[in-house]
């Protein structure tokens, strides 16, 4: 068996199964598991050296034990070795097993009692290859019909849906920290100096022509006042900046040209101008932006202390 399968055929069989076992069983995302995690790689590499190492030992105890044989041994070894596959002892006692078929000349034995117009039966048994398999065919429906029956596992459709389902919720956590799949209903406001730094850089270089470098508004309203045409908050800039404003009379879209990222930084930064009162500012455009939260809080009534509880 060994000479049908050349060595290094066995050897880069042997070293893909473990790798293709290994990236099966190991979580690594988008990276292969050798490269995410180096002892992955190390086992690997040890495994490919012992294997190499495995086949020379064989092959140097193979030659030694070939000339201890007697000349007698070597002849028979090699009328072994010159005989076609069906002739090999080996293979013939393997299929004499999965078959159990009886020789030509004892097929008498065989033989029914009834005839058919000179067409005669045997009385063959099954073919073990034949019986172990439906047994095995038994075995599953019974094991199937208690699992999906009778103990009411999910079947393919129910899996389909708990895997979508799944799958939502991933993409759903994964777009909450992914900056390039940001939409106007997962972004949020940005506080910090240096995201701010960011924000003012690209609203120097995209829109100060028309909204003027502090926001007084130009061309376009003024971004420093509580009157907003489209919204004010931070999820309607982010919306208006990518998407555009009014039809054919708005500001462009610049979906095409800024990352989500770096819409974010330049509505945090329009955020941050509001009450900044420029020099000359353009007159007020839109409706008067209301802050839910305070007048959530001012519509509460305030305790009186002096009330006798």
């Amino acid at each position: 068996m060994k000479k049908l399968i050349p060595p290094y055929i066995r050897v880069l069989f042997i070293f893909f199964s473990a790798l293709g076992v290994m990236e099966y069983l190991i979580d690594s995302g988008d990276h292969p598991a050798f490269i995410k995690y180096p002892m992955v790689a190390v086992f690997l590499f040890v495994l490919l050296f012992l294997l190499i190492a495995i086949e020379i030992t064989l092959n140097a105890v193979n030659t030694i034990t070939y000339r201890l044989l007697s000349d007698e041994e070597k002849a028979k070894l090699a009328h072994e070795d010159s005989l076609s596959l069906k002739d090999k002892s080996w293979y013939k006692n393997l299929m004499q097993r999965l078959t159990k078929t009886v020789p030509i000349e004892d097929e008498k034995q065989l033989l029914m009692d009834h005839d058919y117009d000179g067409i005669k039966e045997l009385d063959n048994n099954l073919p073990p290859w034949w019986v172990y398999l439906f047994y095995a065919c038994i075995i599953f429906s019974v094991i199937y019909l208690v699992r999906y029956e009778i103990m009411g596992a999910p079947d393919q459709e129910t899996e389909l849906k708990n895997e979508i389902a799944q799958a939502k919720i991933e993409v759903a956590e994964y777009m909450k920290t992914a900056p390039d799949l940001m939409d106007e209903k997962t972004v949020t406001l940005l506080t910090d100096p240096a995201d701010l730094t960011t924000g003012k850089t690209i609203f120097d270089t995209n829109c100060a022509a028309c909204h003027r470098a502090d926001g007084g508004g130009q061309i376009g309203p003024n971004l420093t006042d509580n009157h907003w045409i489209l919204g004010g908050g931070i999820k309607e800039l982010f919306h208006t900046i990518t998407n555009g404003g009014r039809d054919g009379k708005g500001m462009i879209a610049w979906k095409g040209t800024l990352k989500p990222k770096e819409i974010q930084a330049v509505a945090s930064y329009i955020v941050s101008l509001k009450g900044s009162n420029p020099k000359d500012p353009k007159a007020p455009e839109g409706d008067i932006l209301v802050d839910e939260n305070a007048s959530a809080s001012a519509t509460v009534p305030a305790a009186d202390s002096t009330q006798v509880k």
